[in-house]
């Protein structure tokens, strides 16, 4: 037995190797503590050069000239080479736009050229980031003109029912609008022409994903409550009554594909600035994410106890919701958490965000509440915001327009006072203009109201009434924030509450003029 255990330990070459040479672990390269990519790696992040992106290709996509055979694993990209191209594209996009602005100039110097380009782009760098983080902010408020207008708002577009979404592309181009008898339009601003979105039959409906309607339904309803537009302008996305979140291809105005999931009617929609992921709302009481590009369903986020009425988001994966429940939540997808927002007493209709951390909500009592992330009340309140005026005195609009009495049956006729619980005094709609403190907010009083928010001051301020007659069910301020559309109805948005019989069904635009 000793010998031949002896034997066995004597043998202990590996099979594959030649007979008569001593094994090493220092050759074996499952052993070695460093691979030639690593290694690789280390080399090139001594040296950074922003402007070899030929050089950098030929590196990645070259062969090993001392490895011998090709490994497949060498010519995928590490995360920090994805990282360091990304950024060389970004620095040579920036440059082209410094150049370019250069010679717009038509500057004759041609000392330290390359370092004035640089400082350049640096400031364009640094501007855009300040501004989409949100911790600067444009000053247009106190420079906004007051409106001439006598009639105010222009009628751009007519629908035959009343308008309850309108959103803009990020060129300020194009617009887009719904009403409750199911009509998308697509509409130029400048020209007001439109174009309107073909709805499919329902076997094209249902091969795009569309399930069985409910109940004694026998087809889709096309009752459209929501509508938002993707950054880049390729997408639209609609919700309504059919409980699905449909996507359009905005450039050829085809329907693309329809989402099922939420199991009552999708009263809100947002996408995420500079992507293409999409968040829902609904009367199911759930807020679902998307990503529009993968036709993909991501997940689904609980936290209210009633129908949620409106969300909104901004560049961070977060999303601020009001619901029924009379409060008002945040929710930060990545750490799937939440802030819950409770108001005095009284139910909020709308919300939109200011930046990451500050945002505004409307109630039904008339009142508009400035939020920061940091208190669980509101840090200011803007009560009778929207208030009905007894009969027989005139609100004194800027445009010199009256508000008309066939509004007041339901208010208070007293003299004495104001009535803001009436259903024309809900602040249905409000608005921010992305990166400035402009402020605007509707309701069917017969006025759109503009505000400042100051929020050093910690405060609201408000600027100009400009006369619309009916309900304010939606509102948009372009990026350039030379002008607003509202859509307009004779009925609120989400039902039939009140009426306004002399408002006009449609889109109105009111041109913004900077001092």
């Amino acid at each position: 037995m000793k010998s031949k255990n002896e034997k066995k330990r004597g043998s202990s070459a590996p099979k594959g190797g030649p007979k008569g040479k001593k094994f090493s672990m220092n050759n074996d390269p499952f052993f070695e503590t460093e691979s030639k990519k690593r290694r690789k790696m280390a080399y090139e992040d001594d040296d950074i050069d922003s402007g070899g992106s030929e050089e950098e290709a030929e590196i990645l996509g070259g062969s090993d000239v001392s490895g011998g055979e090709q490994d497949d694993d060498e010519i995928e990209e590490t995360p920090g080479e994805i990282r360091k191209r990304v950024a060389t594209e970004l620095l040579d996009k920036m440059r082209a736009i410094a150049r370019k602005e250069k010679e717009d100039r038509d500057g004759d110097e041609e000392v330290d050229e390359e370092e004035a380009r640089d400082s350049l782009v640096a400031k364009i760098l640094q501007q855009e980031q300040l501004e989409e983080s949100g911790r600067i902010r444009r000053v247009i408020a106190s420079r906004i003109k007051k409106p001439q207008t006598i009639d105010g708002f222009k009628v751009l577009v007519k629908h035959r029912q009343s308008v309850t979404a309108v959103a803009l592309s990020d060129d300020d181009l194009k617009g887009f609008s719904a009403s409750k008898d199911g009509t998308i339009l697509q509409w130029d601003v400048e020209s007001g022409k439109t174009e309107r979105y073909q709805w499919p039959s329902e076997d094209v409906l249902k091969s795009h994903g569309a399930k069985d309607p409910r109940g004694r339904l026998k087809k889709h309803s096309k009752s459209v409550l929501a509508l938002a537009v993707s950054s880049d302008g390729r997408y639209l996305a609609s919700g309504g009554l059919d409980r699905h979140v449909h996507l359009w291809d905005v450039r050829t105005r085809e329907h693309l594909q329809a989402f099922s999931g939420h199991q009552k009617p999708v009263s809100c929609l947002s996408f995420r600035q500079g992507t293409t992921d999409l968040f829902s709302g609904s009367f199911d009481r759930t807020i679902k994410y998307w990503n529009m590009e993968d036709r993909a369903y991501i997940d689904t986020i609980c936290g209210h106890e009633s129908e949620v009425l409106t969300l909104d988001c901004l560049r961070k994966e977060r999303v601020l919701t009001v619901g029924r429940d009379r409060c008002m939540m945040l929710f930060k997808v990545l750490d799937q958490s939440r802030l819950v927002f409770r108001p005095p007493p009284t139910s909020l209709e709308c919300c939109c965000f200011i930046n990451n951390d500050e945002f505004l909500s409307g109630s039904d009592d008339g009142s508009i509440q400035l939020w920061n992330v940091l208190r669980k009340k509101p840090v200011y309140v803007v009560k009778n915001a929207h208030a009905l005026l007894p009969a027989g005195q005139n609100v004194e609009q800027n445009g010199g327009e009256n508000i008309s009495d066939h509004g007041l049956e339901n208010g208070d006729h007293k003299i004495e006072g104001f009535n803001c619980s009436s259903t024309y005094s809900w602040v249905s709609s409000i608005s921010v203009c992305r990166g400035t403190d402009l402020v605007a907010s509707g309701a069917g009083n017969g006025c759109v109201r503009l505000w400042a928010v100051e929020t050093g001051k910690k405060d609201i301020r408000p600027l100009y009434d400009i006369p619309l007659v009916g309900f304010v069910n939606s509102m948009a301020f372009a990026k350039s924030g030379q002008f607003l559309v509202a859509g307009v109805g004779q009925e609120p948005r989400l039902g039939r509450w009140g009426r306004r019989p002399g408002a006009r069904n449609g889109v109105a635009i009111q041109p913004l003029e900077l001092l």
